[in-house]
Formats: C-alpha cells, sequence, structure tokens
C-alpha cells in the first residue's frame, strides 16, 4: 500500500513535535465558578493504570488552588463505550470525559468547541485530520498523539534472532512466531477478560490491508468479506499453532504486562501504555512497538486521536470544567501526562520524555518514511460496530468461530448499524 500524502503530512507533523518543557506549575487558572462545585471526569484510565496516578497528582494541585472545587476522577470500566453511550442517551451526561478517538466523529455534538481556548493555538495540526472539522473547531484537549504499532520485547527477539524491521509482511512475521514458540516464548498474549485487546487485533490489521479501493468500498457500503476473512485466518493460524497465551481467557491487562516486562511473551496488538504498566512489574524491561506487517509487504503505524478530554456543553459547571481543562492543559502537566501515557503530546508547547519507546519513536516515527493509517473502524466501519468486532475476533482466537463465521456475524453488524 503506497504512503498517502495525508499519511505523509501527518506523519512529517508529528516529527517535528518539540518544545521546551515547563516544570509542573502550582498556579491554576482563575477560577471558573463560585462556591463549591463537584466535576466528574470519566478518565478512561483503568484503577491501577499508573496515568490515573499522574492525573490524581495534577488534580489535586488544582483542587488545593481552588477551594471548593473538587474533581471526581473516575476510573475506567471493561464497557466504557457503552457506558458513556447509555449516559448520553439518558442526558446523564458527565462533565468531562475522555473521547476515545470519537471527539468528532460521534461526540461533537455534545461537547464544548475548544479552538477558541487560550491554549488551541499549540493544538498540534498532526490531529487535525482525525480531531477538526471543517470549520476549524475541535471539541477535546489532545492530551497526546496515538501512534501505535505491535508492542514488544526488544530482549526476546534479539535472544531469538529476530530483527523486528525485517518483519514487513505476514509470512515473516507467523515465521517469527514459530520460531519465538520454539524457543519457549508466547509469541502473542492478547486478553479475552479485557476484551477489547481482541479487537484490536482486526482493527489494527485492517487499518493497512486494504486496498484504496476496497477502503472506499467499506465507506460506500460495501463489506468485504474476503479481505476480512483473510485477516481472520491469520489469527486462526496462530490459534491452531498454539500461538497465544494459554491464559488467553482470564488475563488481565496488568498479566499482559507483566508477561512482556518479564519476558515470556513477545508481541501484544496495543497503544504505547501497555509499556508503562509493564515497566511496573521490571523497571529494567526493554520494550519498544513496530510498525504492523501488511500483505503487500508495507508496514504502518496506526494512529489519530490519543487520549483526549471534552466538557459537556450543558454542563451547569462548564466554565470550571474549562477552567481545569486549561490546567491540564499547561505544558508542564500535559507533559507529564502524555510522558506517563508513552505518547507524543497533543499541544506543540509541551514535549513527552518517551522513554525506554524513545528509540521506537526515533527509528520508526520521526523519519516520516511510514505510512500512519487512522483507525479501521473509525474510519471504515458504521458507529457501533465494536462490540461485533471484539466478540467475533474473540471467538476465533478461542475457536469457537472459524473466520467465515466471524466475517459473516461482521457483515451483518455492519449491514444493520449502516
Amino acid at each position: 500500500m503506497k504512503t498517502s500524502r495525508a499519511s505523509q503530512r501527518t506523519l512529517a507533523a508529528l516529527a517535528v513535535v518539540s518544545a521546551a518543557a515547563l516544570a509542573l506549575t502550582a498556579c491554576s487558572g482563575e477560577s471558573g465558578g463560585g462556591g463549591d462545585v463537584q466535576l466528574e471526569m470519566q478518565t478512561n484510565f483503568g484503577a491501577t493504570d499508573p496515568s490515573l496516578k499522574v492525573l490524581k497528582t495534577i488534580t489535586d494541585a488544582y483542587e488545593k488552588d481552588n477551594p471548593g472545587v473538587t474533581i471526581k476522577l473516575v476510573p475506567s470500566t471493561d464497557t466504557y463505550e457503552d457506558d458513556i453511550k447509555v449516559r448520553l442517551a439518558a442526558n446523564d451526561i458527565p462533565d468531562i470525559w475522555a473521547t476515545h478517538g470519537w471527539s468528532l466523529l460521534r461526540y461533537s455534538s455534545f461537547l464544548e468547541p475548544l479552538n477558541d481556548q487560550p491554549w488551541a493555538k499549540d493544538f498540534n495540526e498532526a490531529l487535525a485530520p482525525a480531531m477538526q472539522n471543517a470549520d476549524g473547531q475541535f471539541f477535546a484537549l489532545p492530551i497526546d498523539t496515538d501512534v501505535a504499532g505491535i508492542v514488544y520485547n526488544r530482549t526476546v527477539l534479539k535472544d531469538a534472532g529476530i530483527d523486528p524491521t525485517t518483519l514487513t509482511d505476514w509470512t515473516a512475521f507467523e515465521g517469527a512466531m514459530k520460531k519465538l514458540k520454539d524457543a519457549g516464548v508466547t509469541p502473542v498474549s492478547s486478553s479475552g477478560k479485557d476484551s477489547w485487546f481482541a479487537g484490536n487485533i482486526t482493527d489494527f490489521i485492517g487499518s493497512g490491508d486494504f486496498t484504496d479501493d476496497e477502503l472506499k468500498g467499506f465507506k460506500d457500503g460495501t463489506f468485504d468479506e474476503k479481505g476480512y476473512t483473510r485477516i481472520l485466518d491469520h489469527v486462526a493460524t496462530w490459534q491452531k499453532s498454539g500461538w497465544f497465551n494459554p491464559d488467553y481467557s482470564s488475563a488481565t491487562t496488568d498479566d499482559l504486562g507483566r508477561a512482556l516486562a518479564e519476558g515470556t511473551t513477545a508481541f501484544v496488538f496495543v497503544q504505547n501504555y501497555l509499556v508503562a504498566t509493564a515497566l511496573g512489574f521490571n523497571p529494567d524491561a526493554d520494550l519498544g512497538y513496530m510498525p504492523i506487517p501488511s500483505e503487500s509487504g508495507q508496514p504502518f503505524l496506526v494512529g489519530g486521536e490519543g487520549r483526549a478530554y471534552g466538557v459537556s456543553k450543558t454542563s451547569p459547571d462548564k466554565k470550571q470544567a474549562l477552567d481545569y481543562l486549561a490546567y491540564l492543559a499547561e505544558p508542564g502537566n500535559l507533559s507529564q501526562l502524555a510522558s506517563s501515557i508513552g505518547g507524543i503530546p497533543g499541544l506543540t508547547n509541551a514535549e513527552s520524555d518517551l522513554g525506554v519507546l524513545t528509540s521506537s519513536y526515533e527509528q520508526f516515527v520521526e523519519p516520516g518514511t511510514l505510512p500512519l493509517q487512522p483507525y479501521f473502524d473509525r474510519v471504515y466501519l458504521p458507529g457501533g460496530i465494536w462490540d461485533t468486532m471484539v466478540t467475533t475476533t474473540d471467538g476465533v482466537i478461542t475457536g469457537q468461530l472459524t473466520p467465515e463465521k466471524a466475517t459473516e456475524q461482521m457483515k451483518s453488524s455492519y449491514d444493520s448499524l449502516r
């Protein structure tokens, strides 16, 4: 697949993101409201996520400087997306919530436009295709710019004599998986308990495994059954070969992080936040992320809107919520949050300490030669299909569904949701 001009522009913009990070400031903006205020913030961070601790530290400082204001930081559940849908439908809308990649396409009608905020001048234009409408409006504060691939343990691959830069197509990747299995390492780990991991596999692969005409067909109403079955055929091969983690059905996010950290697994199809979890188990683990292989042999990365927070336009304490968001946007605070996620900041006046991921960024992102593809489901599939993508991929991983049957279910969901 050829690199599109949009992808080249996006990677070029990502590559030049730099600025001096300021120290965490103790002063807040002017208090936006009067009297006692409690804001509900749906964080979409798990209760044990290291990033939630960073967010809490920053929030504590804000509350100290704004007596009478309380920010209720709500950890994520396994059904975060559905929970938000129900809340919006019931008009029980959080003051602030994480938009999980959908601030423009799904939530913009519920959110306050932020393009006139004082920090908006520093919005990373690399995010414009995913977050900005035709009028130049965007609706969430981007904490980080999502650039993802396959997270891997560099030591494990090195010990097995595998160079990740050579894994450009699925034949090479599956050859490496066999080699790892023979060496006593679980090639790829996923989670049936924290089920989005299964959906990530097909979503990541689908982002770069179709031709431009096939992708156009998805947008126009034609579901490519042959192409989608081809993706799931790979997953079925991994399952039949015993390349998935044996504890797939019970494994949690922490379990996957521990396996990466301890070198008992090699690959996880997940965004970079899992690296922070893994380093909590082994700070010396040598981890990175690599491009995703494709049928054509043109590897790619996926990304777009990362962690981002929007403010309900109907919140009774909207002014205070915007003031708190402005506090998060201060360079020192945003830098800390982006660093904790392992991502490139969403504002250009901040910088992120990528830590162990620096070498992956310098190798695969900074040169601007690899395409950055949008997440497949966000652009080419109808809203609401994510749950079906998760359950059908899970069915193939557990051996309960054939790729053909799983594809049939996906097509049926696609047709009904359109």
